[in-house]
């Protein structure tokens, strides 16, 4: 990457962690939702016109909006007291409309892989993503959606910079082709660096529990970027979209927190109280 393009990366980098950050810790939940929502929306926007891409028809602003709707129903059912699990339902509805809308295309030869390629792209983008909602409010939520960020991103830029500085053997060229194995083991060092170093404002973290963190979401962000270069070459594009300056496209900037969003939940739902 020529450093006219590495400015604007990290030109972009800054002003979203700022954003972000300034939201967590200094507005109210409900703005933290509008964000969320927004990012998914966006990211699913690229996502269905990457398949498009592909030839498969998917009912694209349609499923925006119901991947939309995802957190802002996680958020009410998580701060009403009383209300039945909403989460599931809404699913099985959103499977069900998406039928319903395929009964009346004319053409219906592509409809497994439309229904299917919808279907998928709800659960790993907008689905995954809601888990941030979850989080946010849990107990400290501020602090941990900060933790969660702040080790997953930190991974993602150890790997660029040793990857760039240091890499020399591939990792899955067939996959990404820029990845190396150098890069990897950068990332990994980072995130746990970083999740030693929130130690000062996670007190309740045991060091061990901080290593553990730090290893699984170092790990899963590597595998939440493979994962999208893998779609990106089944598609036969680089980026996914070309609206983040010095990134690409929306989901480009998410992919790495598309696995340890719900994985660090269940991490704390299940390991603290």
């Amino acid at each position: 990457m020529d450093s006219s393009n590495l400015a604007k990366r990290l030109w972009s980098s800054v002003l979203i962690l700022i954003l972000v950050g300034i939201i967590i810790f200094y507005f109210p939940n409900w703005v933290f939702l509008v964000l969320a929502s927004f990012f998914i929306g966006f990211s699913l926007y690229e996502f269905f016109n990457l398949i498009e891409k592909k030839g498969v028809f998917v009912y694209k602003y349609i499923g925006v909006i119901i991947g939309m709707l995802v957190p802002v129903i996680i958020y009410f059912q998580m701060g009403i007291d009383g209300y039945f699990n909403l989460e599931p339902f809404f699913i099985v509805f959103a499977c069900l409309f998406i039928f319903v809308l395929q009964f009346a295309r004319r053409d219906n030869s592509d409809a497994l892989t439309s229904i299917a390629v919808t279907m998928f792209g709800l659960l790993y983008i907008s689905w995954f993503l809601s888990f941030f909602i979850k989080i946010k409010l849990l107990a400290d939520g501020s602090r941990l959606v900060a933790f969660l960020i702040l080790v997953t991103k930190g991974g993602d830029i150890g790997a660029y910079f040793a990857g760039n500085s240091l890499g020399k053997h591939n990792l899955i060229p067939r996959i990404s082709p820029n990845k190396t194995i150098e890069g990897t083991i950068g990332g990994l060092i980072f995130s746990l660096l970083i999740a030693l170093l929130s130690k000062s404002y996670l007190p309740k973290f045991s060091l061990n529990q901080l290593v553990l963190l730090g290893v699984l979401l170092g790990i899963l962000a590597q595998v939440g970027d493979l994962a999208e270069s893998l779609l990106k070459r089944a598609c036969g594009a680089k980026d996914s979209g070309a609206n983040i300056s010095g990134f690409g496209g929306m989901l480009d900037v998410v992919d790495s927190l598309l696995f340890t969003t719900p994985i660090f939940y269940f991490y704390l739902k299940i390991f603290t109280r």
